[in-house]
């Protein structure tokens, strides 16, 4: 097999365990049992200011799969269950991610032939579960999504495939009516002065594919939300992120075996990671984008991807794209809080040997991605807060 095939592959692979990670047999049920896993918020503490503290909006009755989804003035789309277990432990405290309700509204009738089996929403039999919930007068609605732009595609060609994520998305606002969506999860560092934590905030996303959406005409493409993003609560939302910075510490590193003879001390990282709001227009260049590809990329010292865009994701483009269509889109935003930092680049990535880049990436998410995910969670309350009529 070709490396670069090979390599692919084998990213590919990655990011599907990255993004069933955590699934349990209650989140695969259309009926979950009646006891939802217990949230962290109570420990949490989170002080959020006086009248702007997320209360969630349970339906009754609680509403059935096929239902639509209410109007919100916000929808808030994220896709993991480390980033639903931080999106429900901040903005539906007390409703942990299997009180959400399932929605599996036109799966059978629209979508399930589009995504290939194997995928998550197949094995789930939904595209999601969602849960309302207010901050100050803006309602908002918070979903899981079940569909992935590098999860679902069945080929339609060379380089084509389907992307049922797209229609989701436009089923979302055409039931939600909202006023802004974002999207919101987790990311790849690609700056060496970006800290685990950080949430870049930016209203700009970029495709960046090599695999089976390579020959689509939207790849190489960025698309761009003109809002004006409220900014009134952004510092408010920094101090929150940074009462859980004790959460990102990296630990020193060593060698893994006694074989390498460095008798040295632990390598130690500095300066400490106390994330930031990292917003478009502010502490990076305007409209930077996020970057979307359809396998598990991520930064790297050598591969320079900083100057491209933001941080590296999978799907938030499918989001610009959609909206590029519509005749009245709703406006737009990317919340990506980065769950690993640049990597280094001259770790060695050879054919039939570890890539010890993807080895990195993949234990920075798998030990810091709830932690980074609150700290995007708050990133988010903060923009939201910035709409509430009283603030």
């Amino acid at each position: 097999m070709d490396p670069a095939r090979q390599e692919t592959d084998q990213r590919k692979q990655i990011a599907r365990l990255l993004l069933e990670r955590g699934t349990e047999p209650a989140d695969l049920d259309l009926e979950p049992p009646p006891t939802a896993p217990a949230s962290l918020t109570a420990e949490l503490e989170i002080p959020f200011p006086e009248g702007l503290a997320p209360i969630p909006q349970p339906i009754s009755p609680a509403p059935s799969p096929d239902d639509p989804m209410p109007p919100a003035d916000v929808l808030v789309v994220t896709w993991t269950v480390a980033e639903v277990n931080a999106l429900a432990d901040t903005l539906t405290p007390g409703q942990g991610r299997n009180a959400w309700y399932r929605y599996a509204r036109n799966f059978d009738q629209k979508f399930r032939d589009k995504i290939r089996p194997g995928a998550p929403s197949q094995k789930a039999q939904r595209l999601g579960s969602y849960f309302p919930t207010k901050i100050g007068d803006t309602t908002v609605v918070c979903v899981k999504s079940e569909l992935h732009l590098n999860q679902d595609g069945i080929s339609t060609g060379e380089g084509t495939a389907t992307l049922p994520v797209k229609d989701f998305f436009a089923q979302m606002i055409d039931e939600v009516k909202p006023k802004a969506v974002m999207t919101i999860g987790t990311s790849g560092g690609v700056d060496l002065d970006q800290n685990l934590g950080d949430a870049v905030v930016t209203r700009a996303a970029k495709f960046r594919l090599n695999d089976e959406f390579r020959n689509e005409p939207f790849n190489g493409k960025t698309y761009k939300s003109d809002w004006e993003v409220p900014t009134s609560h952004l510092p408010a939302g920094e101090e929150l992120m940074k009462r859980y910075a004790d959460q990102l510490v990296e630990p020193g590193f060593l060698p893994p075996t006694k074989r390498y003879g460095y008798e040295g001390p632990p390598l130690e990282n500095n300066p400490p990671n106390v994330p930031q709001i990292l917003r478009d227009g502010d502490k990076m260049p305007a409209f930077h984008p996020v970057l979307t590809t359809d396998f598990f990329e991520f930064g790297t010292s050598s591969n320079h991807l900083g100057k491209e865009g933001c941080a590296v994701e999978m799907g938030d483009a499918v989001l610009g794209l959609l909206c590029s269509e519509l005749p009245n889109p709703p406006n737009w935003l990317i919340v990506r809080n980065l769950s690993d930092p640049q990597i280094n680049g001259d770790l060695p990535v050879k054919p039939k040997q570890r890539d010890m880049q993807a080895h990195w990436a993949v234990w920075y998410y798998e030990q810091y991605g709830y932690w980074t995910s609150i700290a995007g969670a708050l990133a988010t309350w903060a923009v939201i807060a910035g709409l509430d009529k009283g603030s």
